[in-house]
């Protein structure tokens, strides 16, 4: 199991399809993962700090958490079928934990609103990891510009 680090949300073209790209913490590979555009909204909001005037799903969901007085711990992008990504948000209540099957986008955009860490298992990453070669660091600069300057509304 590998700590990953969210790099960000973009819209890969041309298909104009949403991905998210995790990184790890420790490594140099890299795990796209596409999402739909309501999660790549959700994601993009809680990485910038959008308040939406009514709580969004996800913020809805960690508002129940926090009511109930239950704890997230991490989340794990725990397998690829058949290019499928599954993932399990880990839970703590009253000294019981609990994993609940999610998709990796719905419990990136927790993990991001409650800054819990993600982690990525070996076998996900050695199927589904790549490496970006030597343009590495440009990349990652573009990348990081396109979310300095992305607008939740291009997901729409």
């Amino acid at each position: 199991m590998k700590k990953m680090i969210l790099v960000g949300v973009r819209v890969e073209l041309p298909a104009n399809q949403p991905i998210v790209l995790l990184q790890e913490e420790e490594g140099e590979r890299f795990l796209p993962i596409w999402i739909g555009a309501f999660e790549a909204t959700a994601i993009a909001f809680a990485l910038q700090g959008v308040e939406t005037a009514r709580p969004m799903t996800h913020d809805l969901f960690k508002n129940v958490l926090a009511e109930l007085g239950v704890n997230i711990s991490q989340i794990l992008i725990n397998d690829l079928i058949e290019g499928t990504f599954y993932a399990e948000i880990t839970m703590h209540l009253a000294e019981k934990t609990y994993t609940v099957s999610a998709r990796p986008s719905d419990a990136i955009a927790l993990a991001v609103r409650l800054e819990v860490p993600i982690f990525a298992e070996e076998k996900v990453l050695d199927e589904a990891g790549i490496i970006i070669e030597s343009t590495a660091e440009d990349e990652i600069k573009r990348f990081r510009d396109f979310l300095d300057h992305v607008e939740p509304q291009d997901f729409l």
